[in-house]
């Protein structure tokens, strides 16, 4: 920190008081962590007590870890000779009286500068529509008043979490101007701020430089965003348009082009992000038009064509939808018809906290659930026929399965999403081409969705039954994922009846956290690469059966450890290595949290009929006689079932289903001889 002198006078607008949200079931708004309630702490930098340390002290806050220096820049956003040219200066030393914010926060206080950041901006425009969100994002707790002390702080959804950003006010200069976002109004400074926040929290202002709509729309709200088409749209393109508009959700555009930047002679820039900020139907002579309404964030530069500003359409509009809707005044922000938006515009991005823009009827009776989970995905065992995952390798990859209930034919009704996380927080994570596999029961793959970007989100139209999802890359290599999937309950009142958690239940967040697992095998592999069966036998009765309710069923004995170690042990030597370790570790949290909820007496045990149900949660299919026979096999004398033979029998049932299925890939027939059968069977 440097001492500087403060000026106690000058004084900003504050946020107004938070008006009531209603967010449906977003778990975000729960006192989890990382939830809005319980922040993490980006850098580990606390707001309140570095404020105060400052306040104490007299000195204005200057950040270490995000500097004023080129570092933070980025070595290749500009020529050297201009990088060193940079100056930074606070707010307080460009204006008389810099205030965060001044009348309000609107689009039409953002200018877009020399960064190439237009996605990010687009974005942050449609944030500014919907305050609900809005105020997540920007804290009221802050300004150019009394406590100032040259330190702000934004909160963004980060891979999950809501993490708060802590920064100083230090914003960059080149020849006098700003670098980045500046303010319309020269001394409001709220734009410049929270870009320089959400810069620190990708790595630099050259991350910024070019970018997806689709990232900041999520970063910005934590919620789902779907990318639709606009050379191949839905056919109800519309519908969707409306339903999105109705029920306020976050909403984006661009266009294509080899060469960005690039403004036609129409007035549409090539290579460019909008901000969709309106869509409605006006009569218009003797019928009715769709027209859409898209705001530039360079905050100038607007479309010349049908509906524009001073185009004769708006001369045989009523005059009193004409005075609601028509502004004549160049601030980038212009109306067009539907079909020239989807003539001139390549993409459509929506996005919301649940996937609302997909419901076209009675939205007071429509809720999403969401099902949350964060893992790494181990790379495929051999290559395939395609260049993802092909049957034969997705034996041992990580499975989320979910149920669908609530079905109509013509409304989507499962959404699912796939974020992979970004290394160091750069735009070279795109570079993996992910996505997702899904599967109905045993069946072989149903729906696929694979794409270069940070997230692959789809959204489909699935008849009732137990699905399974596989996240996969086109690499061989492991990946770490944030995978969502949204169900849509009609009519819901209350509890649905396959309930599914909107935050990660606790045991199974202790068994998937990636650094936690790694933490424990290392410490019982005695400082080896592997670990034998006697080291995961005490490994597991020390580490899984810590739950009271897990450890009635009885201990893990050696040699179901010995078939545990078996079925997972890919190099068939005996031992299991980190990796192997892992997809075990993953596997048993799958089966903590189905175990406890099927014992809803909470006795420790599973009777018949709950291990019935527990296997078909897990996707697995059976029928009575192999369910008597699992009973017999696993069960005590009045055939109830503890977790440790639970998770035992569950990891060979479900190891040996995928095997025969992989294996009858080639057609209704199983063909292998009597020795291939038994080496996967005795070995497992």
């Amino acid at each position: 920190m440097k001492r500087e002198r403060r000026d106690t006078k000058k004084r900003g607008t504050m946020l107004s008081p938070k008006s009531s949200r209603r967010l449906g079931q977003d778990w975000q708004t729960t006192g989890a962590a990382g939830s809005l309630q319980n922040l993490k702490k980006f850098n580990n930098q606390d707001f309140s007590l570095l404020r105060a340390s400052c306040l104490s002290q007299g000195l204005l806050f200057e950040d270490a870890t995000f500097p004023a220096h080129v570092s933070s820049i980025g070595p290749n956003l500009l020529p050297e000779d201009k990088l060193w040219r940079i100056q930074w200066k606070r707010p307080t030393e460009l204006q008389r009286n810099p205030q965060l914010i001044m009348d309000g926060v609107s689009r039409f206080d953002i200018m877009q500068g020399e960064i190439g950041n237009c996605w990010m901006l687009a974005a942050l425009g449609s944030l500014t529509l919907q305050k609900r969100f809005l105020e997540n994002v920007l804290p009221k707790d802050q300004g150019f008043q009394d406590d100032y002390a040259g330190i702000f702080h934004f909160r963004f959804w980060h891979f999950g979490d809501w993490v708060d950003v802590v920064i100083d006010d230090r914003l960059p200069l080149l020849n006098g101007r700003y670098l980045s976002v500046h303010p319309r109004t020269s001394n409001e400074f709220w734009p410049s701020l929270l870009e320089k926040a959400y810069a620190k929290l990708w790595g630099s202002y050259q991350n910024l430089h070019g970018g997806y709509i689709s990232n900041a729309l999520v970063d910005f709200t934590g919620g789902v965003q779907v990318q639709f088409s606009l050379k191949d749209p839905p056919s109800d393109l519309q519908k969707i348009l409306k339903a999105a508009d109705r029920s306020q959700c976050l909403m984006g555009c661009s266009t294509s082009g080899q060469l960005r930047n690039i403004e036609l002679r129409n007035g549409i820039v090539q290579g460019h992000a909008y901000t969709v900020t309106g869509a409605t139907k006006i009569r218009y002579k003797n019928g009715w038009v769709y027209i859409i309404r898209i705001w530039n964030p360079w905050g100038h530069g607007e479309w010349k064509g049908p509906w524009s500003d001073e185009s004769p359409e708006w001369d045989h509009v009523e005059p009193k939808y004409k005075e609601a809707l028509y502004r004549e005044k160049n601030d980038g922000e212009f109306w067009m018809s539907c079909e020239n938006f989807q003539e001139h515009f390549s993409w459509l991005y929506i996005c919301n906290s649940t996937p609302t823009f997909l419901d076209f009827g009675d939205q007071n009776r429509t809720t999403w659930t969401v099902d949350r989970h964060i893992s790494q995905q181990s790379p495929a065992l051999t290559a395939g026929r395609n260049n993802y995952s092909p049957a034969g390798t997705l034996l041992r990859k990580s499975r989320y399965f979910f149920k669908v209930t609530d079905y109509d034919p013509k409304t989507y009704n499962v959404v699912i999403s796939l974020i992979q996380k970004h290394a160091a927080n750069t735009l070279d994570a795109q570079k993996l081409k992910t996505g997702f596999l899904i599967f109905r029961e045993n069946s072989k793959v149903l729906k696929q969705d694979f794409a270069l970007a940070r997230d692959v989100t789809n959204y489909f139209i699935l008849s009732p039954g137990t699905y399974a999802v596989i996240p996969v890359a086109s690499e061989d290599q492991e990946f770490e994922f944030l995978l969502r999937i949204f169900l849509k309950n009609q009519d819901y009142n209350g509890e649905p009846d396959f309930p599914l958690s909107p935050v990660l239940p606790q045991d199974e967040l202790r068994l998937n956290q990636d650094s936690l697992y790694k933490t424990i095998f290392l410490r019982y592999a005695n400082q080896g690469s592997t670990i034998d069966a006697s080291q995961l036998q005490q490994l597991l009765n020390e580490e899984v059966l810590q739950d009271e309710m897990a450890s009635l069923g009885g201990r893990f004995s050696f040699d179901s450890c010995r078939g545990i170690l078996a079925l997972m042990d890919l190099n068939s030597n005996g031992r299991l290595t980190l990796q192997e370790f892992g997809s075990l570790w993953r596997h048993l949290a799958k089966y903590t949290d189905i175990f406890k909820r099927e014992d809803r007496n909470h006795s420790g045990f599973l009777d018949v009929s709950e291990l019935k149900s527990a296997i078909l949660t897990a996707g697995l299919t059976i029928n009575e006689h192999l369910l008597r026979l699992i009973a017999l096999r696993y069960g005590d004398a009045t055939r109830r079932i503890g977790f440790s033979d639970f998770a035992c029998c569950m990891l060979r049932l479900e190891t040996m289903t995928y095997a025969f299925q992989n294996l009858a890939e080639g057609g209704p027939q199983l063909s292998m001889t009597a020795v291939e059968w038994l080496t996967l069977v005795m070995y497992s």
